[in-house]
């Protein structure tokens, strides 16, 4: 079969995420006062770095799954 769409959207989100994180923890915390101080830059980036590894954990599963079924097949003759 082809590429499971989770393994790209998990990538996605996870470059974002990191790149989102790391503007949050190298950004000025004066630009975090209208906010209530809270840097929701690093709060989201890290929300967006789980999702992304969870998909993409869930997209290399089910292609590791379906490579061991194809060489299973191929074994006995099917």
């Amino acid at each position: 079969m082809g590429l499971d769409i989770r393994v790209p959207i998990g990538l996605m989100f996870t470059v974002f995420g990191v790149l989102l994180a790391g503007f949050g923890v190298l950004s000025d915390k004066a630009m975090y006062q209208r906010s209530l101080g809270i840097n929701v830059n690093i709060g989201w980036g890290l929300v967006l770095l789980a999702f992304g590894a969870v998909m993409l954990l869930l997209g290399m599963r089910k292609q590791k799954a379906h490579s061991s079924r194809d060489k299973a097949a191929t074994r006995s003759g099917a």
